[in-house]
């Protein structure tokens, strides 16, 4: 059974635009962007929209749906109220290249700057060796499927465009965290890292990030809580201080 919907995308360009008014078909059981490819075969072949897999694992596909980062392959036409209008806009933090699809290049440009994952010197490929309990402990954030839409959702950028030069968002964060808990990680500063260069304090945990993932990942809890807090043991806690003070004596 087919329906007439109403949808308003956003057209335009680096150099401006606006929202435009369509009615499409909607068939039961489809999703946000089987309307959008039948928007462009029917009526607007030239709006622009990356996407890939159309399965939920490429994060190609990021949009905000009436005003909430999302998924279009994930996000089903039955979530909306049958006269609801559905608007499609790009991600707000990102500049625009044209329609719904912008330029996630700043997300990129972070994730060269942190250091690779650095084994033993004295292991070869094939002789890693791991316990379970510490591959589970970082699998969580290896699920992240770069969507950026916790990279967008994020206020520290999405308001202040300014800080996108000192500030790397939660995508960057569970991945520093990722490399400092893994045991064949000879680099330690990874924590200082995410502190120094990559604006860790910037972040005040106020979760958006984690509730708007598709994956699930308990960016805030299991991330980058941790990782603020073992900072501040390893810069304010007077025990460990003292700790760091005899260890550096002593070597």
């Amino acid at each position: 059974m087919s329906t007439m919907r109403d949808f308003r995308i956003w057209r335009g360009d680096e150099t401006g635009g606006a929202l435009v008014d369509y009615q499409v078909e909607v068939n039961e059981g489809e999703v946000v962007l089987d309307v959008i490819h039948r928007l462009q075969a029917t009526q607007a072949p030239d709006l622009a929209v990356r996407w890939n897999c159309k399965a939920g694992k490429c994060g190609s596909c990021s949009a905000e749906i009436n005003g909430k980062p999302r998924l279009m392959c994930m996000t089903r036409m039955s979530v909306f109220a049958p006269d609801e209008t559905v608007t499609v806009t790009p991600l707000r933090t990102f500049p625009v290249i044209r329609d719904l699809v912008t330029d996630v290049s700043y997300n990129y440009e972070k994730a060269r700057q942190i250091p690779a994952f650095a084994p033993p010197p004295d292991l070869r490929p094939g002789e890693y060796r791991m316990m379970q309990v510490d591959v589970e402990r970082s699998q969580e954030f290896r699920k992240c499927i770069e969507c950026f839409l916790c990279q967008n959702t994020c206020h520290v950028t999405r308001d202040h465009e300014e800080n996108k030069r000192v500030f790397a968002g939660p995508r960057l964060f569970i991945r520093a965290a990722e490399l400092d808990m893994h045991p064949l990680d000879t680099r330690k500063d990874r924590k200082e890292f995410a502190q120094a260069e990559q604006g860790l304090g910037y972040c005040n945990i106020t979760k958006c990030c984690t509730e708007v993932c598709p994956e699930h990942i308990k960016i805030t809890d299991n991330g980058i809580i941790p990782m603020k807090e073992r900072v501040v043991d390893r810069r304010y806690d007077p025990l460990v201080w003292l700790g760091s003070k005899i260890f550096r004596r002593r070597s």
